[in-house]
């Protein structure tokens, strides 16, 4: 595959990676990335997120199958690859006693074609911490730098690994309007994350990982959408759940009832109908389609066997 052959600018096929002992952290993956769309890798502790990301980045070569970034083997032909990209790892690992603008000038200096130290500094927040040393940054800051780095060569593709990691809120939320806006500039962005809204709101498509091995593949709208809506609410004292309409399918504890439902919006109806023609009041209504992190946490259960192993998952590639 060449740049031209079509808008695929990453491709994993079949992807392994084994360490020393037998043990085998990437097990037959295969994805594809477009051209200009953020794509989520999601998965728990230990589930391959990072190890598939440092093939994809060329840090190390696959045991079995093959990765290509722009149509290239980012391993053996990381001269190519590596000035296209920018790399957000986990940990930089920066001087202790550099200043912010210190360092950034630093890997400008081995950076072909590097933004100007301030203009990267101002996209993600650090303009005023400029002159402060990163043994004094917290967390959140740190991470601001990492990002910043990354940034520094105006990468085609750039590998957020863990982005948002000990950032509060309000730089959380700017580090996803920076993203939102790299991906309107055209930037490809591979990231993996814990935090489920972040792939909700940034994700065009995402693949989540258990294992190894990769189990769903899609957007977040249709992860979430194969899954039923819910409806929660309480019922008045003296009202039991089987006076609610046949057509619901409700499960109750005490007064606290819930529908799970493929049809939100009649069943909801239904049951608001009932409630009005009745005089009850449903104390705490709720009524939400399902999120991705409902969706995370189902995959995860369902691969689990009886004695806490991972089996089989219907519908796994």
């Amino acid at each position: 595959m060449t740049d031209s052959d079509h808008r695929t600018v990453i491709r994993a096929e079949g992807l392994r990676r084994g360490y020393a002992g037998g043990f085998e952290a990437v097990r037959g993956v295969s994805f594809s990335v477009e051209r200009g769309e953020v794509f989520a890798l999601l998965g728990t502790n230990g589930a391959g997120k990072t190890s598939t990301v440092e093939l994809l980045e060329g840090l190390a070569a696959p045991s079995g199958g093959q990765v290509r970034v722009f149509g290239l083997d980012p391993y053996r032909q990381r001269a190519r690859v590596r000035p296209r990209t920018g790399v957000m790892l986990q940990e930089g690992g920066f001087p202790s006693d550099l200043s912010v603008a210190e360092t950034v000038g630093m890997w400008g200096g081995v950076t072909s074609g590097a933004r100007p130290a301030a203009e990267v500094l101002e996209l993600v927040g650090l303009a005023a911490r400029s002159s402060v040393r990163v043994k004094q940054l917290s967390g959140g800051e740190r991470r601001r730098l990492d990002l910043a780095l990354a940034l520094l060569g105006r990468p085609e593709v750039l590998f957020l690994d863990e982005p948002t990691t000990g950032m509060d809120p309000e730089g959380r939320r700017d580090t996803w309007a920076l993203v939102r806006e790299l991906r309107a500039q055209g930037t490809t962005v591979l990231l993996t994350t814990h935090y489920l809204e972040e792939a909700e709101e940034l994700a065009d498509r995402l693949a989540i990982l258990h294992e190894g091995e990769l189990v769903l593949t899609g957007t977040p709208a249709e992860v979430t959408g194969a899954r039923p809506a819910r409806i929660r609410f309480t019922l008045p004292q003296g009202v039991p759940a089987a006076r609610l309409p046949l057509a619901l399918c409700a499960a109750a504890e005490g007064q606290r009832v819930e529908i799970r439902t493929e049809r939100l919006q009649a069943d909801l109806g239904t049951l608001l109908r009932w409630a009005g023609e009745s005089g009850i009041e449903l104390a705490g209504l709720d009524a939400r389609a399902a999120s991705l992190e409902e969706a995370f946490l189902e995959i995860a259960e369902n691969r689990r066997g009886p004695a806490g192993r991972t089996g089989p998952m219907a519908g796994a590639r």
